[in-house]
C-alpha cells in the first residue's frame, strides 16, 4: 500500500527557513507527479507546489513563488520542500500528495514571533 510520511515541520520566526521531507513507498515513485498542499485552520486545502516525474518542471502558488523550492530524488523516493523567508501566513499543516490520490499525515508549520 502507498505510504507518504512527512517530516521537518516546526515553529520558526518570520524570515526563518524550514525544509520539509516526504518519504514515499508502495508505488512507482518515478512515475508519479508529486505535490505539496497546505491547510490552515478553517481554510480549504491549498496547492503549494508540484513537480513532474523527472523533476524537470516545477510550479508554485503565487503566494510562495520565489521563497519555496520543491525537489525530488527518485533514487531515494523522496520529495522535499525548502521554505525560505517564511511568513505568518505560511502557518498551516503541510501535506505530501501523490497523483492527487494519496496523502501523508501532514506536518505542522508555525511561523510566529
Amino acid at each position: 500500500q502507498v505510504r507518504l510520511v512527512e517530516s521537518g515541520g516546526g515553529s520558526v520566526q518570520p524570515g526563518g527557513s524550514l525544509r520539509l521531507s516526504c518519504a514515499a513507498s508502495g508505488f512507482t515513485f518515478s512515475s508519479t507527479i508529486m505535490r505539496w498542499y497546505r491547510q490552515a485552520p478553517g481554510m480549504g486545502r491549498e496547492l503549494v507546489a508540484h513537480i513532474t516525474r523527472a523533476g524537470g518542471v516545477a510550479t508554485y502558488a503565487r503566494s510562495v513563488e520565489g521563497r519555496f523550492t520543491i525537489s525530488r530524488d527518485n533514487t531515494k523516493n523522496m520529495v522535499y520542500l525548502q521554505m525560505n523567508n517564511l511568513k505568518p501566513e505560511d502557518t498551516a499543516v503541510y501535506y505530501c500528495n501523490a497523483n492527487m490520490t494519496d496523502w501523508g499525515q501532514g506536518t505542522q508549520v508555525t511561523v510566529s514571533s
